[in-house]
């Protein structure tokens, strides 16, 4: 019974993921880290993220996204970075399923994280 019900929602869930959403007019998402990832991880993906595209200046010491200084905090700006950068030459915001989408801005204070169309 079960294994018939997912058969069933799988191909929806797809297909509805696929459908855009519109925001202002244009399509807004962020790639942050999922806060249930233990840090370990998250501190691989990052180190990762950092020598494939993202532009990890930002979260140095002294720069504006170094605050908090948390590698979950890291992580979001790194994993953002690269999703904006790679997104459409295929990348994506799965990180060995440490990050996840979301629809709000995570920029906090002086630490703008980008969005590209």
């Amino acid at each position: 019974m079960c294994l018939g019900l997912l058969r069933f929602l799988f191909p929806l869930i797809l297909i509805l993921g696929t459908i855009p959403r519109e925001s202002d007019g244009q399509f807004e998402d962020w790639c942050i880290a999922d806060e249930q990832t233990p840090d370990e991880e998250l501190q691989r993906a990052v180190d990762w993220a950092c020598r494939n595209g993202a532009d990890c200046s930002k979260i140095e010491v002294n720069q504006p996204c170094y605050l908090p200084n948390t590698v979950k905090d890291h992580a979001s700006f790194a994993f953002n970075s690269y999703f904006q950068k790679m997104k459409h030459k295929g990348g994506n915001c799965y990180f060995n399923a440490a990050a996840l989408l979301t629809a709000l801005d995570p920029s906090h204070g002086s630490c703008k994280f980008e969005v590209l169309p």
